[in-house]
């Protein structure tokens, strides 16, 4: 049985609503749906979701009660329709209440962004996440996935490696990291993308495969505001925290931030996005992977203790709503920082909507509405973008059909 870990954190009250919208949605485009054959949504649904189901299941010994609940979900997402949640807990209105238009709904024919949300609340109804008393009360049924990509020869030895590398120069430095932590978005234990790629012989090569690269503005910003204040909105655990922590330390080390905070999941979501749980065991992970790592590991603890690295949560984050839909006191706070870093798809797809843009549409223009600077980085794996240039997107269309969802191009978008 996995062994709880209890940590002490700001969270903001579970005072679920769905909050007033920051946008006008009739100029918005339709959303990511999957009923639209052939699309990466339908094939989500069709193939991805029930091999994630059976890989839950073969990741975990549960009680039959559990075993026989995942199994029902996976009938139900195979060829079902979309059942409401059924059980006591804090946010089941709330879910019941957003849900209520798709519930009887084939799971094929559901916007899509809803439909990952939803399942993954789903799977903690079925393993009883939230049941007081149940074995597997509290229990991230994602943790064992987790913890193999935090071994010290895995995912910890690569950010050993990659601080070797990295130039003295600050700037330089600021960008590589940057980098390392875009192109660990191919790490999503629900989408593993880096299988698939063969790696660059360094983070510079890699820098042919981004598509926009607002690293410079964004160093510049920060360069401008010595001591600034810094949210990072983290995605994906294993490589992919530990090269968002990378980066943090370097913020914090470089006085580019005196602060940095950390909005992290309050529950289990996209099989490895990251909880404050995830953070300690990740700090702790890197202690055993090399010199580097190892003074990486120090540095952090230390700047916990010290608050200049503090950890959040808070409801939104775990819902289906947009950033569009941003909860007032979220919005609050977000809005005090010098600059947000978004990280990952999953919350590319939030702040556009998850919605069939033009890709020539400035991707400035599109989050004008979120209350702060932003950096999004993100490895694209869905079917939006924007801010591209005229013809880019079908130049790649010839060269690489598959170039929106297979993980090889990134994006560094900044809106200020």
């Amino acid at each position: 049985m996995p062994q709880r870990t209890t940590l002490s954190t700001s969270t903001d009250s579970y005072a679920y609503a769905i909050p007033e919208l920051l946008v006008d949605l009739v100029a918005w485009p339709k959303p990511l749906h999957t009923a639209e054959a052939d699309s990466f949504a339908y094939n989500t649904f069709k193939i991805r979701i029930p091999l994630i189901v059976d890989d839950i299941l073969a990741s975990n010994w549960f009680p039959p009660d559990v075993r026989d609940a995942m199994l029902a979900l996976r009938a139900e997402v195979a060829g079902g329709v979309v059942q409401p949640l059924a059980e006591q807990a804090p946010d089941v209105e709330f879910w019941n209440a957003v849900s209520r238009e798709h519930h009887g709904r084939s799971w094929l024919d559901v916007p899509w962004y809803w439909a990952e949300s939803y399942f993954y609340r789903r799977v903690l109804e079925a393993t009883r996440y939230f049941q007081p008393g149940h074995p597997w009360f509290s229990i991230d049924p994602y943790a064992n996935k987790k913890r193999a990509e935090i071994q010290p020869a895995a995912a910890p030895r690569l950010v050993d490696e990659t601080l070797e590398g990295l130039p003295d120069d600050q700037n330089k430095r600021f960008k590589l990291l940057c980098y390392a932590s875009l192109w660990g978005n191919r790490v999503d234990l629900s989408y593993n993308v880096a299988k698939h790629i063969a790696p660059a012989a360094s983070l510079e090569d890699e820098r042919a495969h981004l598509l926009i690269d607002d690293t410079q503005r964004t160093y510049d910003h920060l360069a401008a505001r010595r001591g600034a204040t810094v949210a990072v909105i983290t995605d994906n655990s294993g490589a992919e925290l530990l090269m968002d922590l990378a980066l943090v330390d370097f913020l914090l080390s470089a006085d580019l931030a005196a602060s940095v905070e950390l909005n992290l999941k309050s529950q289990p979501f996209y099989v490895s996005d990251a909880m404050p749980k995830d953070v300690l065991e990740h700090i702790e992970a890197l202690a055993s992977a090399g010199a580097q790592a190892h003074a990486l590991s120090c540095r952090l603890g230390d700047a916990l203790r010290a608050g200049r690295l503090q950890l959040r949560q808070h409801w939104f984050y775990t819902t289906s709503l947009m950033y569009y839909q941003l909860p007032d006191d979220l919005r609050r706070s977000l809005s005090r920082f010098d600059l947000v870093v978004l990280k990952g798809d999953a919350n590319y797809r939030r702040l556009l909507g998850d919605a069939h843009w033009d890709p020539t549409v400035p991707f400035a223009k599109i989050a004008s509405y979120f209350p702060t600077p932003l950096l999004a980085l993100r490895t694209l794996k869905a079917e939006l973008i924007a801010g591209l240039e005229p013809g880019e997107a079908e130049r790649l269309n010839a060269v690489d059909p598959a170039w929106r969802t297979n993980g090889q191009r990134g994006v560094a978008q900044a809106k200020f």
